[in-house]
């Protein structure tokens, strides 16, 4: 029962993250990557990639969760994944990464749409329908509400999925990754973050 139930409080907090969700306020999430500076009561100070220092309000029952390597060959239709894409060569999508999503998400965030892990990437939320072994890595055949994509990954693309964490693992130099909203008074508020450890960093 508690497996289940810890199962459950990550699937609920973790769905946001990689959805097109229309929030509330209509204003879409700041998603923010980075490495923690401190932990001070339920204030989370982050010195992002983009080179700022941001201060996030953690919800008081905030959930933690990280994530842990896959092996790509294990990947096999059925799954559900969310894959972030560039366009390589000739148009095909080359992976950046992949999560494969624990069952309880599956059909969290699904489609495919524009994603921020680097200017002109995608992500892609779905069912893997096919999987073909390349000369060099993997092709998935992804499967989503109104469409269907190919992806190409490479074998050097992290593949992760995401395991449990608590708070005490929210620790100065570790990575992060979240989604965080802006309250009445304009001050980053989040209810869930990922924090790399054991030196696996949160890819998406």
């Amino acid at each position: 029962m508690f497996q289940r139930s810890l199962r459950v409080a990550i699937a609920l907090g973790f769905i946001a993250l990689f959805g097109a969700q229309v929030w509330a306020q209509g204003t879409p999430p700041t998603r923010i990557r980075g490495t923690i500076v401190s932990l001070v009561g339920q204030t989370l100070t982050i010195a992002s990639r983009d080179g700022q220092t941001l201060e996030v309000a953690l919800a008081e029952n905030a959930t933690v969760a990280t994530v842990k390597k896959v092996e790509l060959a294990s990947i096999a239709a059925g799954a559900y994944i969310g894959t972030a894409t560039r366009t390589g060569a000739g148009g095909k999508l080359q992976a950046i990464e992949v999560l494969v999503f624990p069952e309880a998400m599956r059909g969290a965030g699904e489609g495919h749409y524009a994603w921020d892990l680097e200017p002109g990437s995608m992500m892609t939320n779905g069912t893997i329908d096919g999987v073909a072994t390349a000369a060099v890595g993997r092709e998935l055949t992804v499967g989503y509400k109104g469409g269907t994509v190919s992806v190409h990954v490479p074998p050097d693309a992290p593949v992760v999925t995401f395991a449990p964490a608590e708070k005490a693992d929210l620790k100065p130099g570790a990575p992060v990754f979240l989604s965080a909203a802006k309250n009445a008074e304009g001050r980053l508020t989040a209810a869930r973050v990922t924090v790399g450890k054991d030196g696996v960093a949160p890819p998406m």
